[in-house]
């Protein structure tokens, strides 16, 4: 990770070293924050920030399932990362905005801990790797499932959530393979764990919905409005793991992972082996509207 010098924290920008937290801070013992991840990038009008207002409006939602008060609204944030963006002279970048319960008291109950907030942002490639985009990775059905609804909630974007795909990414690694694929506690198809998961068979584009314990991804949500505005069908449907062994194509999408080919399956070959027609048609729309080369869809980009 390439630090910058700043971060932004609890209202004013800080130095990148002097961003740290007390050992007994609440959320470091029992994971009780939330965060989002968000991407900039470099566009003939500037660097844009894509879907700021979706990011944050997700940040705050996901303290909300949690009781957690946000000392700031979404709008207060999205000028807190145009000032941290400028400030640190970035281009194109990561940013990962964090609300978290800090030091005071222990126990199970963090109401009487002070909410802090961190923004953070770097310059971060594709997370499963430029050739990844091209080539599409190597996948593993996790012996993990997904968390459900009556464990802890999946459309909060909280810390608690990701050692669940922690444990299924350091497993699908050990086995060599790139990333993982969680089924949910009824067998069906969830997501990755950090991506939304599509599926293409004649021409169809697939996805689980939420009830399957899918994250509302908001590259998940632009990437089927970019796949109806080119005509391409799109459905929500539950999945089960044979119909990823027989798709057509297969893609992730996450702001991490962008859009992701999958070429391979516990050692079962999607469709060619390769990026499909399909999935760089969808791949292709999506990195010429986050670059800002497509004004119809101007209006997800957030000037920093």
């Amino acid at each position: 990770m390439k630090k910058t010098p700043f971060i932004w924290h609890n209202g004013k920008l800080i130095e990148w070293e002097n961003a740290t937290v007390h050992v007994l801070t609440h959320a470091l013992h029992y994971a009780t924050a939330v965060f989002e991840g968000i991407r900039a990038y470099d566009t003939p009008k500037g660097v844009a920030i894509f879907k700021a207002q979706e990011h944050y409006d997700r940040l705050i939602n996901s303290a909300k399932i949690y009781m957690m008060k946000s000392p700031h609204t979404a709008d207060d944030l999205m000028k807190a990362t145009q000032l941290l963006l400028r400030e640190n002279k970035l281009g194109s970048c990561y940013i990962r905005p964090i609300l978290y319960y800090g030091y005071a008291e222990m126990g199970l109950n963090p109401g009487k801990n002070p909410v802090y907030t961190s923004i953070a942002a770097w310059e971060w490639g594709t997370y499963l790797g430029d050739e990844g985009l091209e080539s599409g990775v190597k996948c593993k059905i996790s012996s993990w499932a997904r968390i459900d609804s009556r464990i802890l909630p999946p459309l909060a974007k909280c810390s608690a959530n990701y050692a669940n795909s922690i444990l299924a990414k350091q497993e699908a690694i050990s086995c060599g393979f790139d990333e993982a694929i969680l089924l949910n506690i009824n067998g069906t198809i969830s997501e990755g764990p950090g991506e939304n998961i599509f599926l293409i068979k004649n021409n169809v584009l697939y996805t689980p919905p939420v009830s399957d314990g899918a994250l509302l991804g908001i590259t998940a949500q632009s990437v089927i409005q970019l796949a109806q505005d080119m005509g391409i069908p799109f459905q929500y449907k539950s999945i089960i793991r044979d119909e990823l062994f027989i798709a057509d194509e297969l893609f992730f999408t996450g702001t991490a992972a962008e859009v992701t080919p999958i070429r391979e399956i516990d050692g079962r070959v999607i469709g060619s082996g390769k990026r499909g027609p399909v999935t760089e048609k969808i791949q292709t729309k999506f990195f010429q509207v986050v670059k800002g080369e497509d004004d119809r869809y101007a209006h997800w980009l957030t000037l920093a």
